[in-house]
């Protein structure tokens, strides 16, 4: 391993059900939904990377309710060498942290959910993040 979690956190927290119709709408149509993941890093120091790990919820049809359900994780990290190459750094940054973090992040998220009156909330519980970072690759 080329590098080691030194912190992990809450970074940020939207959890917005704007109105009970919204609520009843969302109860009855929650797999009109679907959940989006996306992965930002930037360096914060020489050797330390900050991993944003974030999962939201959204509509998959126009005329449906918006609701402002976002989290973003956050995960430092520590590089063991300034040397990696820049397929390995993409490797660990889009690959091993979100496959190291997603479990936990999901557990938040379905957290959530079920203490807001949701009980049919499913998310996957693993995502190929190996696999999505080849069809990045290959756009």
């Amino acid at each position: 391993m080329n590098y080691k979690i030194i912190g992990k956190y809450i970074k940020e927290l939207n959890f917005n059900i704007p109105n009970p119709k919204t609520f009843f709408l969302l109860s009855k149509n929650i797999t009109n939904y679907k959940i989006n993941i996306d992965i930002k890093s930037s360096q914060t120091k020489q050797n330390i990377i900050e991993v944003l790990l974030s999962l939201s919820l959204t509509p998959t049809k126009k005329d449906f309710e918006i609701i402002n359900t976002k989290i973003i994780f956050s995960t430092v990290v520590e590089l063991e060498s300034s040397q990696l190459s820049k397929n390995d750094m993409e490797k660990i940054i889009l690959i091993e942290i979100p496959n190291k973090i997603y479990p936990e992040l999901r557990k938040i998220f379905i957290f959530l959910f079920e203490n807001s009156g949701f009980k049919d909330v499913k998310i996957s519980e693993a995502v190929d993040f190996e696999k999505l970072y080849k069809m990045k690759k290959v756009q």
